[in-house]
């Protein structure tokens, strides 16, 4: 894939892709979208490369499971040349297993691979009134993603974690309006990592 190609990525997830609690992505609200415009990762990775059209395919308390299930109208319906994935806080917030959510993660990482897309896989975001079992499994899985990108040369890890974390703490956001999603900074700081991430994937 070279520069002047014209850039089409689906981001697609829960909340922390959708903008909770600033925005309703477009699957949510029909057919644009309803909230701050300002607030997803998406409009942040837009505005800095404005050459790209990205599709927020974000949906508020889905499980990984759910966010499979709507791939192939979500992604593979649109041909796009990359698709982000951040999926399982739900999962965990439910009492899910890391391995569950690893196993829908695997699935549609597979998916992508069969289509020729590559993933961008986010890791999964904080909130701050997880048990500390919570995060021992939000960590299980992200270390999964991490290693699954080391051996996948179709997936790229992007520490979306860190990006909306406080510093000194990787348990807890480092701004937010309700404590489970972060704040706009913070969907910033994903959008700058993701936005990254892809740049890193495009050749000049």
């Amino acid at each position: 894939m070279t520069a002047a190609a014209a850039i089409l990525i689906v981001a697609l997830g829960d909340s922390t892709t959708a903008g909770t609690p600033f925005f309703k992505s477009p699957i949510e609200a029909a057919p644009n979208g309803a909230g701050d415009r300002t607030a997803p990762f998406a409009y942040w990775m837009n505005l800095a490369h404005p050459d790209w059209t990205i599709l927020n395919r974000g949906v508020n308390g889905e499980r990984s499971d759910q966010i499979a299930a709507r791939f192939d109208r979500d992604v593979l319906a649109h041909h796009p040349q990359f698709v982000v994935i951040i999926a399982g806080v739900n999962d965990v917030y439910q009492g899910r297993t890391a391995e569950s959510v690893t196993a829908e993660l695997r699935r549609m990482y597979d998916k992508a691979r069969a289509a020729k897309i590559p993933v961008i896989a986010g890791s999964i975001v904080p909130y701050n009134t997880a048990t500390p079992e919570q995060n021992q499994r939000m960590h299980a899985i992200n270390d999964w993603i991490r290693a699954e990108a080391a051996r996948d040369p179709n997936v790229t890890f992007v520490d979306t974690r860190k990006a909306a974390a406080r510093p000194d703490n990787s348990d807890v956001l480092a701004s937010s309006p309700d404590g489970l999603h972060p704040d706009i900074n913070g969907y910033h700081r994903m959008g700058d990592a993701i936005a990254a991430a892809i740049v890193g994937k495009i050749k000049p």
